[in-house]
């Protein structure tokens, strides 16, 4: 790729990490991951551009072997175009990989809290993205869906794992799904095995209690502030009650009580020199 070209060289992309990360438009770049070992930076910009301007790709590579690590990210002119990506490209399969797309930023990571299913009994024709598109409905699905295959003929193994961001999403799909029938196969949806563990599926009450004090965590820490400056305050009026003006009760007291009327000015006030105050008469001739 060529500048001359309106494209940037695949490996300027090395400023989307690292030092000059900070100079990359966060919101405007997608993460693609499970990428198969022959696509290169160059296939993967002919791809995305169908979806908007490009600004730079970058594939993260092994130092010794110069292979590319099964993922990358590609960096749009604008947000617009990042989510657009997104919608069209995410799960489509390249050299029969489906290719995961999601944002980038790091305020929108998934963490995996546990909520993670097995899913048997597949049919031969069932593959990742439709897993995807069946099991999204029910919430975020944080990982590209893995169906187990024999690693010589690549055919399904009849079973794989679909994780979500939350515990909520995986009951409901559960509930949902379970005794379902896909592409004519009634399938077995249940919480898979933890890894290394003496027969513990996932979805135990310390994986939910976990999950419950990260999400709280996480909204805490994402709270707007709600501190404001306060105007003077009232002797009688606590801090956020509306002020309130006085009323006639307050300035002459309750009604049928009358009120005190004000004393008359002292000597020499309110009159001119030589004339007594109002109200005391006028001087004999």
């Amino acid at each position: 790729m060529s500048a001359a070209q309106g494209r940037i060289t695949a490996g300027v992309g090395s400023n989307l990490i690292g030092q000059h990360a900070q100079d990359r438009n966060q919101d405007a770049t997608v993460y693609v991951g499970n990428l198969d070992p022959q696509i290169t930076e160059e296939l993967v910009w002919e791809l995305f551009t169908q979806a908007g301007p490009v600004v730079n790709v970058y594939l993260p590579k092994d130092r010794v072997t110069g292979t590319h690590q099964g993922y990358g990210f590609v960096e749009y002119r604008s947000e617009e175009d990042a989510d657009y990506a997104i919608k069209i490209l995410n799960m489509i399969k390249v050299y029969t990989k489906p290719i995961r797309v999601n944002k980038a930023a790091s305020d929108k990571r998934q963490l995996d809290v546990g909520a993670n299913l097995f899913v048997g009994n597949l049919d031969p024709d069932v593959d990742e993205k439709l897993l995807y598109d069946t099991f999204s409905a029910f919430g975020v699905i944080v990982a590209t869906p893995k169906i187990m295959r024999d690693p010589e003929t690549g055919n399904s193994r009849g079973f794989g794992f679909v994780s979500f961001d939350c515990f909520e999403a995986s009951d409901a799909a559960i509930e949902a799904m379970s005794g379902q029938f896909l592409c004519g196969r009634q399938v077995a949806v249940t919480y898979a095995f933890k890894k290394e563990s003496k027969g513990e599926r996932h979805g135990t009450p310390a994986e939910r209690l976990l999950a419950a004090q990260m999400k709280a965590k996480q909204a805490a820490q994402s709270r707007p502030h709600t501190l404001f400056a306060s105007g003077p305050k009232d002797e009688d009026r606590q801090v956020g009650q509306p002020h309130q003006a006085p009323t006639i009760a307050d300035r002459f007291g309750p009604p049928g009580q009358s009120a005190t009327a004000p004393a008359p000015p002292g000597p020499g006030m309110g009159a001119p020199p030589g004339m007594p105050p109002p109200g005391y008469g006028m001087p004999p001739p």
